[in-house]
């Protein structure tokens, strides 16, 4: 259930992170992407931690 939390959320950071760098550019986007995919990860981690046995 953890791992499917975090697939989840990376993929939604990452979605994010990717649609506001497509506004300056490709290499922008690519780099927002990954960001948003490892901020999205950490939270993910810290919620499904407390949240989930």
């Amino acid at each position: 259930m953890k791992a499917m939390i975090w697939m989840v959320a990376t993929t939604v950071g990452g979605a994010i992170g990717w649609w506001v760098g497509m506004f300056v550019g490709i290499f922008t986007a690519v780099s927002l992407s990954a960001v948003g995919s490892g901020i999205a990860l950490y939270y993910a981690q810290r919620m499904a931690n407390e949240y989930l046995p």
